[in-house]
């Protein structure tokens, strides 16, 4: 996932010295029902300031930011070139797709004040546990295709700044697209430069008419709005 990726880093609290400054400083109780706590030495590059071991991938953490930030989380990786950890978060409440949502929180290491170890689950990245909708993904890719295109549609090509805006707001009110340096509107009224009432042609008199007078108000507001700097 992250190139040059190194083994993540743990802080075990076995080691005989460190478990001997915890006992003299916050005492043998924050260490009931086997979590295991860790304060992590701001200013540095390390992922900690003492004793740096293995974290294995999947250890599933409480942690406390610098910042006064609280979350769990299961570690997915560390980069220790850029001191960032990965950390896949609970998932939260099932969303309009198949399956609960995750968020995937990048972490620099020197922002964590401290942590609790919770426990230690499967590999959040083993591929034989992990399920990916194509179906779904597929659908969401076509209508990402079909947006893009729409609103590459809106964009004129050879106008000026003037008609584009002219444009944007005539759309919402009225459906419009363009012919090349013309806009046409309800697929029956042209407008062609400059863009004024006398530039509209074409469509039964009511739509022609409309046409005008939606123009009309537009460009008055546009030339409001120029004048008063916004």
């Amino acid at each position: 996932m992250f190139e040059g990726m190194a083994k993540l880093v743990f802080f075990a609290k076995e080691e005989e010295g460190y478990l001997q400054r915890q006992r003299s400083t916050s005492g043998a109780g924050e260490r009931k029902q086997g979590k295991q706590m860790a304060t992590v030495e701001g200013g540095g590059g390390g992922a900690g300031g003492g004793n740096p071991e293995e974290l294995a991938v999947g250890c599933l953490l409480s942690i406390r930011t610098t910042l006064g930030d609280e979350f769990e989380g299961q570690v997915v990786t560390f980069d220790r070139s850029s001191n960032i950890l990965v950390l896949q978060e609970a998932p939260s409440k099932a969303g309009p797709g198949p399956g609960p949502r995750r968020n995937i929180r990048l972490l620099k290491a020197n922002y964590i004040k401290e942590f609790t170890f919770l426990g230690h689950a499967d590999d959040p990245l083993d591929p034989n546990n992990c399920f990916l909708d194509l179906a779904a993904l597929q659908a969401r890719e076509e209508l990402a295709i079909r947006q893009a295109e729409a609103d590459a549609e809106r964009i004129g090509v050879g106008v000026t700044s003037e008609a584009q805006s002219i444009f944007d707001a005539l759309s919402k009110t009225l459906p419009v697209r363009w012919d090349k340096t013309v806009i046409v509107v309800m697929n029956e009224v042209r407008v062609s430069s400059p863009y004024n009432p006398d530039s509209v042609v074409g469509g039964t008199p009511a739509a022609n008419d409309r046409v005008k007078k939606v123009l009309d108000f537009e460009r008055k507001r546009l030339q409001l709005r120029s004048s008063s700097g916004q």
